[in-house]
């Protein structure tokens, strides 16, 4: 939580951005790292907003670029993006001006919640299918923004294999050594798996556009039982990346999946790879909270000796 001073900063900022006061403001938990909150405003809108007392830099603005290039796409539902800022220090202002210091704030559309309907699961499904197969200009990012918690990079690379070895596996290697959260066997084998993805990562396939953290708390459904998608770590990946994303800590049923095959069949032996694509999100888990995501960390890895 914010100082009051901040948080007079922080609504005054949003305030400002939108050009409106803010007439109430709720705070909403559920969020592990931001401090988010709903606000009336004085011209009738609700609006989500979020700030970072320590955010990396970039956050935000990554996070919304993100946002807009899953919007653009016109396949799933996403939060339009009203405002966004990075802050830093105000213009002109030395060092007696740090106390000024502009807040970064998100503000989205608010998404009022329901329930699931019979055919939530099955209408995502399709729209990720149609996500992943509008592609993108390469693996990682145009734009080499980094995503995470650990500013884990996305220079562009040609192929699947490159990306995942050299944007993530090898990175978090590095992370997970300087921080002693693998044994250094673990990470040994981290490493040689870097080395044979083209051997065991499938056939080859053009770049998705990812959400690039796709656990169910990410999914909104709204009052109508539609999904919408939040939180992104968009990048140009492999499309069987987020399914196993969504299938490393359950939320999503069935259906989702088998309308996602229907639109857009994965290519064999896909069922071998789930671990393959979760050797990523369980290595940071294991740097983040240790317990028991090490051994799953170690599993996953070790299922590719």
């Amino acid at each position: 939580m914010g100082s009051p001073m901040g948080d007079d900063r922080f609504l005054a900022a949003v305030a400002a951005a939108l050009e409106s006061d803010v007439l109430r403001r709720q705070r909403l938990g559920g969020g592990d790292v931001a401090d988010s909150s709903q606000l009336e405003l004085a011209d009738g809108r609700v609006v989500f907003a979020k700030t970072h007392a320590a955010a990396p830099p970039g956050c935000f603005t990554t996070e919304a670029a993100g946002l807009e290039w899953m919007r653009a796409t016109g396949a799933v539902a996403v939060p339009r993006v009203l405002a966004v800022s990075d802050g830093g220090d105000p213009e002109g202002a030395g060092p007696e001006g740090a106390a000024a210091e502009v807040p970064n704030f998100l503000v989205l559309e608010w998404i009022e919640e329901g329930r699931p309907t019979a055919a939530t699961e099955a209408e995502l499904g399709r729209a990720l299918a149609a996500m992943h197969a509008g592609g993108t200009q390469c693996f990682g990012r145009p734009d080499r923004r980094t995503t995470g918690s650990r500013g884990l990079p996305n220079e562009p690379c040609d192929t699947w294999a490159e990306f995942y070895a050299t944007q993530r596996l090898l990175p978090l290697a590095r992370l997970a050594r300087d921080c002693g959260a693998l044994p250094e066997g673990v990470i040994g084998r981290l490493e040689g798996l870097a080395a044979r993805l083209d051997a065991v990562g499938g056939p080859p396939e053009p770049p998705a556009l990812l959400h690039g953290d796709l656990w169910a708390g990410n999914r909104l459904v709204d009052i109508a039982g539609r999904s919408w998608l939040i939180d992104p770590a968009c990048h140009g990946g492999h499309r069987e990346f987020d399914l196993a994303m969504m299938r490393l800590f359950g939320g999503y049923g069935e259906a989702c999946f088998a309308s996602y095959a229907d639109r857009s069949p994965l290519a064999p032996g896909w069922q071998d790879r789930i671990a393959l694509h979760q050797v990523a999100p369980l290595v940071v888990h294991a740097i983040k909270f240790g317990g028991g995501y090490v051994g799953a960390a170690t599993s996953a890895i070790g299922a590719y000796r």
